[in-house]
Formats: C-alpha cells, structure tokens, sequence
C-alpha cells in the first residue's frame, strides 16, 4: 500500500472515553468519517454497546486513521472489538515528521493543527470537554450533544489534517509503525499482575518504613541528618572508601541520579544507597496505576523519545521506580511470567548495522566482552570467564563506554582505574574494530553535514542548532534497538501471546503455567526474527528468567532492598504498638 488510493475506504475515527487509574476505559461516544464518500457516524454508548464488531469496515481493504490511535484502540479493546488490519497514526507521523525539532504547541492534536497552521479548538475548550467526558454519572440530551460534537471536531482537525501531512509520509513504513500502536494497544489492555495487598501494605506503613531504611542502610554509610542527604558526608564516606566520584563543573559532587546509577555498576556497594535515595524522594506509592483487577496499566507513550522509544511514567509504570518495587510483579494462581531480553543487543545492532567482521564473530561468541579482550590480545585465547574475570570487566566496561560515548575519564571513574588505563583500553578498542568505527564516524559526519538520521525503517532525527556528537552516535544503536522491540511486539502480539510490558530491550509475558514452556519458546523465536529483519539476517540472542506462581519477579540488584523492606513491614505489623510508639518518638525528636 503506497498511497491511500490503494484502499477502498479511509475511515477516520475518535473516541471519547475515561480511564480511572489502571483501568481499561469506559467509552462515552464515538465518531467516524469516511474521508472518500464522506459518510459519517456518531453513535452514544448505548448504541455503541450494542455492536459486537465496529460501525466501519476494518478490512483489508480500508485504512483507518486516528491521532494516537492506542488510544482507540483501547476502546476497541474495551469493547470486545477487532482491531483493523491496516493503521495510519498522524500522532506517530507527526512525531516522526518534526522529532528532534521545535513543536511550540507541543504533540498533540492542537501541536501539530497549529504546526501545519490549521485552526483549533480552543485549549480551554477541549479541557472543558475532556472534563466532561471523564465525569460519571448520567449525561442530558445536550450534555451527550456537546460531547459528540467535540468528539466530531477531532475527526473534522483529522480530516484536515490529512491532506497536509500526506506528501512528508512514507506510507508502507507508516502503516508499519500503525501495526506498533495494535500491539501497544493490546500490551496496555493486558497490564501487569501486581501484588496488591503487598502494595496496600507497604502503602499503610510507607512513612515509617522509610524512617526505618534510613536507620538500616545509612548505617553502612552516615550520611543522613534526619531524612535530608548531606553531602559532605557523603564526599567524606567515599574519600574514606577510595571511591572516585564524578564532579559538576562548580567542583560540587555530582549527585543526578544516573551518576548513582553509573556508579553502583562499577561499585556496588553504592546501590543500597542508591535504592535509598529513590525510595526516600521519588517513589510515591499511590501513583502507581493500578486497576480493580490488581493489574499496573498506563499508557506506554510510544514514540515519546527521541530515539523512538517509549517513555511511560516513572511514577505510574511498576518499572519506573527503583528495582526493588519490581517484586510487587506477581503472577496469578495458575499462571507464570517470563522477562525475555536481547543479549548485548546494542553491541550486536552495532555489529551488524557496521558490518564489522571481527564484533560479529565477538558477538557470535556468545560472551562479546571476553571475545574482544582476546581479538585485542589482551588475554589468551583459551581465557574464560572465572580466569580473567577482572579483564573481562574491564573490557565490558570500554564495550559499554563506547555505546554510550564515553571519553577516558567517565571510564577511568568506572571501572576505578588510572585514565590512561581506559585511553588504552578505547584505543585497543578503536585498533581491534576499525571496520565499525569507521562507519560510525561516516555516520556522524553524514548527520553533521545533512542534519538528518534515521533508522532502518525510517524513524528519523532532525538535528537541531547544538547537536550532541555522542548521542548521534548511538542514535543507530538506541533507534534501531527501538526499531527491533516494536516489530518483535507485533510479532508476539499477533502470535497470540499475552505480552504484559515492553522494558527497552525485553518483553515479560504471561502465559497459563501448562502452556508458559512453549510461549517462551515462540516469544524468543519471534524476537530473533525482529532481529533478523532489521539487522538484514544477522539474528540477536534472547536470556529468559521465568518466574511462576507463587513465586514474585525479583530482579537481582534489589533483592538485598526488598527483602530489607519485607523485614521491616513484618516487623510493623507483628510489633504494631512499638513500631507505632517509636515512630512517634522519632518524629517528636
């Protein structure tokens, strides 16, 4: 399908809808234009209710056209519906179309109507409405009148909108990033399965909980004075501990979370404290999305970075907050889940994207970091894992350095060495894979000099005045991995399997316990194909960790915190007059 003359029918479609937090939507009313014949439908929830398949063919023959169509597709969902076959999103488009440039009004309808200078409806306006739309209760005559026609002055901004996007659209690659917005649509119904009553509890004791970590963990560490981080305790703990530490450019200690994250890598006897951190000012329990059936639903924000990746909610995504708060992942009697993830995705991406003949065979190997210590000579050829165990680290460290377009200090810092230590091990690096530097470096140049790149199947990166020579440099790598994880969500989906979240690089899944065996078995099959189809034959490895009922996810860097807290809320409720007692006597102190 190349233009929209190959389809018999355009239907352009908006729903208006409430999503309680965690919950699939509850649909108010619908509109529907055919953009050829211009025939159209609008239909209340009663008349809406009453349909088993939607009002508009959804065919082979018929594209159908929405602005963030999961949206829609939620409410398909909802209501028992099919999803169509063939999906244009101007949402994506649009995203597409201007990412990595100025959008003054944003991305949403209103961003991209003024973008192209169309007019709009007012902000106020669709604020009203949408107030409207979310509010329960029994809808007047003129009530349920206002809503249609705001819900058909979308349609009327679609239709509009249409004409002008149409010659910046690739249409085969659009329809195919429309196929994502299925799956992500089907992903978001399914949810998480969450331990609710773990939640709740931790929930009713979440404050004296967090008194109680800092006694805990800041124990190892003193660096607290009541529930505020004090820094100077913490230069002191890391000068006594030998602990380099990155600085900002006023000398300060650079405390950014993602410096924490960096560093308990390299040391990991940062992450307690790391953890810490976070539960202390970040997590706030109540905002997780959770819905009467104890499943963690939000939207995935598809498209959302730059990259092309998503970006849901810190806050409402059970994989937002620290590592720990993943436990509450709990499979339902009778069922099993299982976090499938690509090995060294991005080295491999990078293997074949560059065509590097020496980081295939390293990523063939099946162990990429000791493969590139032996290609460089630095250990001998029969050296393993436990032999040189140290070397190995030291090379996944300049692996990891290069993709994320590190210079020789940020890795002397990680892996605690002298930097011209990791000048030489960037240098064996740029000496033992010139075939993939060199493209790389052809590949910034090219976006230097045409301000533009983009991925395989066309997800594209305007540059913009000041661009980022590192991040155009893993813009292959961190794109097409994108690239990969949305075609293997199609596949998946569409196979029939449950996918309950896509987490950067992996799928969990969720599968009956007599059947979990054979969907792992299908899901790792599927997402060696994605890798194939975007890397042209070169098929990416898959790890599993299953976890089954009764059993919780776990994930190894919060083991040490969660059962820390577990300890804790035991303590609280089997001890509840002294627990009570003494956090009362804390908080007068």
């Amino acid at each position: 399908m190349t233009s929209l003359t190959d389809f018999k029918e355009v239907w352009l479609v908006d729903f208006e809808y409430t999503a309680p937090s965690g919950a699939v939507p509850e649909v108010r009313c619908m509109v529907a234009l055919e953009y050829f014949s211009g025939r159209k439908i609008r239909l209340w929830i009663d008349e809406i209710a009453k349909l088993n398949q939607p009002p508009y063919n959804i065919g082979k023959d018929a594209l159908f056209v929405a602005y963030y169509a999961s949206a829609e597709f939620n409410c398909h969902l909802a209501l028992g519906w099919e999803l169509p076959c063939y999906v244009l999103d101007l949402f994506v488009e649009f995203r597409n179309t201007t990412n990595g440039l100025a959008t003054p009004c944003g991305a949403g309808l209103v961003g991209a109507l003024t973008y192209y200078g169309l007019s709009s409806i007012e902000a106020a306006d669709k604020a009203s409405m949408r107030e409207l739309a979310i509010r329960a209760g029994h809808y007047s005559n003129q009530e349920k009148a206002k809503l249609l026609d705001y819900c058909e002055s979308d349609v009327d901004a679609l239709k509009r909108l249409l004409p002008v996007m149409l010659p910046h659209i690739d249409l085969p690659r659009a329809i195919l990033r429309g196929r994502y917005m299925k799956a992500v649509a089907q992903i978001e119904h399914a949810g998480i399965p969450i331990d609710q009553d773990t939640l709740n509890r931790l929930e009713m004791h979440w404050k004296t909980i967090q008194d109680q970590l800092i006694a805990e963990v800041d124990q190892h560490y003193g660096v607290y004075e009541g529930r505020t981080f004090k820094a100077q305790r913490f230069a002191d703990w890391l000068i006594s501990n030998n602990i380099p530490w990155p600085v900002l450019p006023s000398s300060k200690l650079d405390l950014k979370d993602n410096t924490f994250k960096d560093m308990a890598r390299t040391f990991p006897q940062i992450a307690p404290l790391r953890e810490l951190r976070i539960a202390l000012s970040q997590m706030r329990l109540s905002e997780l999305a959770v819905g009467p059936d104890d499943r963690n639903r939000c939207l995935l924000s598809p498209f959302r970075s730059r990259t092309g990746r998503n970006q849901p909610s810190n806050t409402r995504f059970i994989f937002g907050p620290a590592v720990w708060f993943r436990c509450l992942i709990k499979p339902k009697q009778g069922f099993g889940s299982a976090y499938i993830d690509w090995s060294q995705q991005e080295f491999g991406i990078a293997a074949a994207l560059s065509n590097d003949p020496l980081m295939k065979e390293a990523y063939s190997s099946g162990d990429p970091y000791l493969s590139f210590a032996i290609q460089a000579g630095a250990v001998p050829s029969d050296a393993t894992k436990k032999t040189h165990k140290a070397e190995r680290e030291q090379f996944k460290a300049c692996v990891l350095a290069v993709q994320y377009g590190m210079g020789a200090e940020s890795l002397s810092l990680r892996i605690n060495q002298p930097v011209i230590r990791a000048r030489e091990l960037l240098r064996l690096h740029r000496d033992t894979y010139r075939v993939f530097w060199r493209w790389s470096e052809d590949g910034l140049n090219y976006a230097m000099l045409y301000n533009k790149l983009w991925t395989v199947f066309g997800w594209t990166l305007q540059l913009n005045a000041n661009p980022n020579p590192r991040s155009l440099s893993n813009f292959p790598m961190q794109a097409n991995g994108a690239e990969m994880l949305r075609l293997a969500c199609c596949l998946v989906t569409e196979a029939g399997i449950t996918v309950c979240a896509p987490i950067h690089d992996a799928l969990l899944i969720e599968a009956p316990l007599d059947q979990l065996d054979a969907h792992i078995q299908k899901t790792q099959a599927l997402m060696a194909e994605a890798s194939s189809i975007v890397l042209d034959g070169f098929a990416l490895r898959s790890d599993v960790d299953i976890v089954r009922y009764p059993d919780r996810y776990r994930d190894e860097r919060g083991t040490q915190m969660w059962e820390t807290v577990s300890r804790i809320l035991d303590d609280l409720e089997t001890q509840p007059v002294r627990s009570c007692t003494s956090h009362l006597c804390a908080s007068a102190l």
